[in-house]
């Protein structure tokens, strides 16, 4: 069971927080998100897809929920920035054989979100191998 004080990144890894500030498109050029994906994953219009200080609030709330699925992935690779944008591109056989960022694309990432705590939970039931 995820604790509610754990349904956030516990670091900044990939730099996209600046302060308090999160740097709306630093997350959509990790993950390559255009427009017209900004548009569909928080359900503003493309005309009012934008990302500096009058980003609309729907796509500045759904690109925090992305930054921090990014971010936890992130620690489990260790920061590695690398590591962390192949996980997003590479069909992954758990979700149905589609990568983490098409899942991102169609909308879906708080389900990706509920998908990377369990492993994080079931990563930390498993035992390391001696």
């Amino acid at each position: 069971m995820t604790k509610l004080y754990e349904s956030t990144s516990h670091s900044n890894p990939l730099q996209f927080w600046q302060g308090q500030s999160l740097a709306f498109g630093e997350v959509a050029d990790f993950l390559q998100l255009d427009k017209n994906d900004l548009s569909k994953i928080s359900g503003v219009s493309k005309s009012s897809v934008r990302l500096d200080a009058r980003i609309p609030t729907q796509l500045a709330e759904s690109l925090e929920q992305i930054a921090n699925i990014c971010s936890r992935v992130a620690e489990y690779f260790d920061g590695d920035a690398g590591a962390t944008a192949r996980w997003f591109a590479v069909p992954n056989p758990m979700l149905g054989y589609i990568s983490p960022r098409d899942m991102i694309r169609l909308g879906r990432y708080e389900r990706l979100w509920r998908i990377v705590l369990e492993a994080e939970a079931d990563n930390a039931e498993t035992p390391e191998a001696a």
